[in-house]
């Protein structure tokens, strides 16, 4: 009984495995957006809290939003969904059971299941359970996670009507 996994294929209306390579000038255009965006959610880090590693995972997610934006894994479900369980689930294993390897490891054994269980994998949702099981600090960072997963949510939505644009430009040469 194989199910197919709508979050490890591209997305509906993608008719690739993977996205067309641009020029060069076409990939560094697209690369700008996720950088940035990374860059805000530091500044927004270090003006509201100190817990940088919290937010590092994210960075990952903007890459594989640049390398993909019509991935199923970026999707905007996908994404959400996985960041903020994996961040929850971090958080509860810190409460319950301190920082430490305990508390990482079923942390990621957990995040690892319920992100195949609701197909939504997105592989930098792992870092963040890591990272809130290990030092999770208090709840509030929780909150500030979801406002900077927003910004990648957003991302997600300029990158794919950016490839859109460069990919239609480049026909019409």
């Amino acid at each position: 009984m194989e199910e197919e996994r709508e979050s490890l294929k591209p997305i509906e209306g993608a008719s690739r495995p993977a996205r067309s390579r641009l020029p060069l000038k076409g990939e560094l255009l697209l690369a700008v957006a996720p950088t940035v965006t990374v860059l805000i959610v530091f500044g927004l880090v270090e003006v509201l809290s100190r817990q940088r590693l919290l937010f590092a995972s994210l960075a990952s997610s903007a890459f594989l939003i640049y390398l993909d934006p019509q991935h199923g894994t970026n999707s905007i479900r996908t994404l959400a969904f996985s960041q903020v369980m994996a961040a929850s689930i971090g958080l509860v294993m810190y409460l319950l059971l301190g920082p430490g390897y305990t508390s990482g490891g079923l942390a990621m054994v957990v995040t690892i299941v319920l992100m195949i269980v609701f197909d939504v994998v997105h592989p930098p949702a792992v870092a963040t359970s890591l990272s809130f099981a290990f030092r999770a600090g208090n709840e509030s960072n929780l909150l500030l996670f979801v406002m900077a997963l927003s910004i990648i949510v957003v991302l997600v939505l300029l990158q794919r009507g950016l490839m859109w644009l460069l990919t239609r430009l480049q026909k019409k040469r």
